[in-house]
Parts: structure tokens; C-alpha cells; sequence
């Protein structure tokens, strides 16, 4: 969160719709020149003259739906401040999309229903134990029938 006097300066630069935009999306209001935008759409930042350190950069997202899998290695590196130019103005980076690079970025799905599982095809070394009863009327007892089921 940012002081009152920093608020209400980013609320004059910037204006109210995208102040609104800014809290509710990133919780904070910043202003910043537009360095670039990735093939995604996402739209790339930089304010030099910010106070605190490590908080010159920012990234405002096509899909609200945050995801590390849809920003560009590139524009990683810059806002990881791994580099100082970013990719629009290096020369190594303005390679485009790779031949072997999905033309959309692939969705995490780690703790969501379409996680991967892992399906195992050998049989289990043991069953679980079935406990037998014996009836109090004095009748013997009935084994139970073994259940088949699948493999956990």
C-alpha cells in the first residue's frame, strides 16, 4: 500500500477510470510510461522516479486471470530486473515467437480439476484387511467376498 500523498499524485497523473482499474486488479495505484506489449497482450511499465526500490515495474495484464505462464521470457527478465533494456529495445531478445513456442500460453493447471495424475498399471502388492465377525447366534461365520476395484 502507498501513502496518501502518493495516492492522491497517481490519482492526478492518471486519472479516475484507471485509478479504479489499478486497485481493483493490483490493489495499488502507480503511474508509468508504457514500455512495450507482449504478443499476449499484456502491457509492460516503468516509473524511474518512484521512492521505493524494486517497484519501478509492473506488468497490467490482458487476462485478469494471473498466471506466470502468460508473460514472455524477455519481459520476465526485465521485470526481474535480470536485464536493463527490455525486449523491444535489445537486439538479442526481438527474436518473436520460436518455431516450437505454442502460439498461446500454455494454463497452469496445478490444484485445479485438469491437474495432472498419475495413472499407475501395476497391481498392488497388498489388499486392505477385511474384518471377519463371528455371528453370537452360534452359526458360523460368512467369509466376505473379496471386492475388485481399481488401483489407488
Amino acid at each position: 500500500m502507498s501513502t496518501i500523498l502518493r495516492t492522491l499524485r497517481n490519482l492526478r497523473k492518471i486519472g479516475f477510470k484507471e485509478y479504479g482499474h489499478q486497485l481493483q486488479y493490483m490493489g495499488d495505484t502507480k503511474s508509468g510510461v508504457l514500455v512495450g506489449q507482449d504478443r499476449f497482450g499484456n502491457k509492460y511499465y516503468e516509473n524511474l522516479q518512484e521512492d521505493l526500490p524494486l517497484r519501478t515495474r509492473w506488468i497490467d495484464y490482458k487476462d485478469k486471470e494471473f498466471d506466470a505462464s502468460q508473460v514472455d521470457p524477455g519481459w520476465h527478465a526485465w521485470i526481474s530486473y535480470m536485464v536493463d533494456k527490455p525486449p523491444t529495445e535489445d537486439s538479442l531478445m526481438q527474436f518473436g515467437k520460436r518455431p516450437w513456442e505454442s502460439p498461446e500460453p500454455k494454463i497452469n493447471n496445478t490444484l485445479s480439476r485438469s491437474a495432472y495424475k498419475p495413472y499407475s498399471t501395476t497391481k498392488p502388492k497388498y489388499s486392505a484387511w477385511n474384518p471377519v465377525a463371528k455371528p453370537r447366534d452360534g452359526t458360523p461365520a460368512e467369509l466376505p467376498k473379496a471386492v475388485e476395484g481399481p488401483a489407488l
